[in-house]
């Protein structure tokens, strides 16, 4: 064993998923709340024991919350992010139940690197806003033809309703000003923890990869919920709507 094998066998990858949940709820207060609202969902409509793909899943937040809560569930995570598919990869070695495949859900051979053919559940939580609307479009035909007849897809993202720019606005002050007040308390936010990142011996190298691929951010697009749900019924799935939403964020089901 290397010494870099080493130290990554010693990282302690529990800190570094918890220290990911506090930055995510920096921006997403309500996370945890539309975690168990998605999994209430899976239960009733696929049951306890679903094959589920965690698309974008980053270090893997919602394949912790499915197998928590469902022991014989098994989860396909996939993601093009060096550095939070090391941490999932990580926190999830020597357990059968998780596959985790390097993917860009942009290539339209992505899905030809899966496991498995269909999935009783695709899963995905503030990651497809990383898109422009003609790219997610296609992801969603191609998400269609993923899920199994009676499967759900579940995106809980930000979906800003243009035609409501005052509401829009006084939600986006309010959010910011609690945000402001949270990093006077001292929590980090995205840049903050994307440099204690770079600077962590066994995760500096998937860091730089990382930033290589996307830089500071990725620009892409939030649509309506109205446009998700009318997309993805284009792209075949027979029901979408939203299940829930807080003022900034909606989760949104569709059924094939």
């Amino acid at each position: 064993m290397t010494d870099a094998d080493t130290t990554a066998a010693t990282t302690d990858w529990r800190a570094w998923q918890e220290s990911w949940d506090r930055q995510q709820e920096w921006y997403l207060p309500d996370r945890e709340q539309r975690f168990g609202i998605m999994l209430d969902i899976v239960e009733a409509l696929v049951g306890t024991a679903p094959r589920v793909l965690d698309l974008a899943c980053g270090t893997g937040s919602i394949t912790a919350r499915l197998l928590a809560r469902f022991p014989e569930a098994t989860s396909t995570g996939v993601d093009l992010d060096p550095a939070l598919l090391a941490i999932a990869e990580g926190t999830f070695a020597g357990d059968d139940r998780v596959g985790l495949v390097t993917a860009d859900l942009k290539d339209p051979d992505w899905p030809a690197k899966l496991p498995y053919d269909s999935y009783d559940a695709v899963l995905t939580a503030t990651a497809l806003h990383w898109l422009h609307r003609e790219p997610l479009a296609d992801l969603y035909g191609q998400v269609a033809g993923l899920v199994r007849d009676g499967g759900v897809f579940m995106n809980a993202d930000h979906m800003i309703d243009e035609s409501t720019p005052r509401i829009n606005a006084a939600e986006r002050d309010q959010r910011h000003a609690r945000m402001d007040q949270a990093k006077r308390d001292g929590i980090l936010d995205w840049s903050a923890w994307w440099q204690l990142a770079a600077e962590d011996p066994v995760l500096a190298g998937p860091t730089a990869r990382r930033y290589e691929i996307y830089g500071e951010h990725a620009d892409g697009d939030m649509p309506s919920a109205a446009w998700h749900a009318r997309v993805l019924r284009e792209k075949g799935f027979g029901e979408a709507r939203p299940v829930w939403c807080s003022p900034s964020d909606t989760l949104l089901l569709a059924l094939r």
